[in-house]
C-alpha cells in the first residue's frame, strides 16, 4: 500500500514513470560505457564524462542520470519517513527535495567505492577519478544534510532555559535566533561571493589527474545552501509561530521506531542462528 502524498497529488504518477524512465536509460548507458570501456577498448571513460567534445552518448548519459536523481528525489520527496515531521512552512518542500538528493548521493558514494574496489583488484586497474568523486559528492551531501537538518528543527538547540521562558520570550528568542542566521548568511555572501564567482566563471579544478571542477562548484554553492538555509530558518518561524509551546525531556532523544527496528532485528538473527 502507498503512502499518501504529501504535496505531488495526482503528479505522483507521472514523476515515478519519469524517475523509472531515466533511472533505467541511466543505468543501460552506464552499464554500457563501463563495458566498452574494459572489453571493448573503448576510449570513453570518466576523464570524458568531465569533457565531452561533441560526443552525444555522454551527453544522454548525463542527461539520464541527473534526471533520473532529479526525479528520484522529486519522488522521494512526497513521502514523509516515520521520524520525520510534517512539511509545514513555504519552504519546506524545496528542503525535502534537496534531502533526497544528499541521500541518493550517499549510496552514489558507496558504489563509486565498490567500482574502485573491483577495478583495482580483480580487473588490475585502479581509476583515477573514484577519490575525487567520492569528495565531490560527500561535500554536496554535507551542505545539503545541513540544509535539511533545518527544515527537521534537529539542528543544536539547548532547551534548559528555552523552556522555563515564557511563551513570548521564546518568540523574542527565535527571532534573535532566526535574525543571527540572516546576518551570517548575509556576511558569507558579503565576503565570499567574488571569490566563488571568480572560481565558477573559470571553472577552476582540483588539480589531479581526472581535475574536476570541485572548487568552481562547491564555493558557490556553499553561499547558495546557507542562504537556502536562512529561508528555511525564517519559514520554520512562520510555521511555528502560532504553536503551542513545547516541552522537551531526555526521553524526547529515544526513537521508539528505531528500537523496534533494531529489537525486529536482533530477533531475526536469533531465529537464523
Amino acid at each position: 500500500m502507498s503512502s499518501p502524498s504529501v504535496w505531488l497529488g495526482p503528479a505522483r504518477q507521472p514523476v515515478r514513470l519519469l524517475m523509472i524512465g531515466f533511472g533505467a536509460a541511466a543505468l543501460l548507458l552506464v552499464g554500457g560505457l563501463a563495458f566498452s570501456n574494459y572489453f571493448l577498448g573503448s576510449d570513453i571513460g570518466m576523464h570524458q564524462m568531465l569533457r565531452p567534445e561533441g560526443r552525444l552518448i555522454v551527453y544522454l548519459t548525463l542527461f539520464a542520470v541527473f534526471g533520473a536523481v532529479f526525479f528520484a528525489s522529486v519522488y522521494l520527496s512526497d513521502t514523509v519517513g516515520s521520524i520525520e515531521s510534517e512539511p509545514s512552512g513555504f519552504f519546506d518542500i524545496i528542503s525535502l527535495v534537496c534531502s533526497r538528493i544528499a541521500m541518493i548521493m550517499l549510496p552514489l558514494i558507496v558504489i563509486v567505492m565498490f567500482y574502485e574496489v573491483i577495478s583495482r583488484y580483480v580487473f588490475s586497474s585502479g581509476t583515477l577519478w573514484a577519490n575525487e568523486m567520492s569528495l565531490w559528492l560527500a561535500g554536496f551531501l554535507f551542505l545539503l544534510a545541513g540544509l535539511y537538518a533545518m527544515q527537521q528543527r534537529s539542528h543544536i538547540r539547548i532547551y534548559i532555559i528555552y523552556d522555563m521562558m515564557p511563551r513570548w520570550m521564546q518568540k523574542l528568542s527565535d527571532c534573535i535566533s532566526v535574525f543571527l542566521i540572516w546576518v551570517f548568511a548575509f556576511c558569507l555572501f558579503w565576503g565570499g561571493y567574488s571569490e566563488s564567482k571568480a572560481k565558477f566563471m573559470r571553472m577552476e579544478t582540483f588539480g589531479t589527474a581526472w581535475d574536476p571542477p570541485i572548487p568552481a562548484t562547491i564555493k558557490p554553492m556553499i553561499i547558495i545552501i546557507i542562504i537556502m538555509v536562512a529561508i528555511q530558518a525564517l519559514s520554520n518561524l512562520i510555521a511555528d509561530w502560532n504553536k503551542a509551546p513545547e516541552h522537551h525531556s531526555p526521553a524526547d532523544e529515544i526513537d521508539e521506531t528505531e528500537i523496534e527496528n533494531i529489537r525486529r532485528t536482533l530477533e531475526v538473527s536469533g531465529e537464523d542462528k
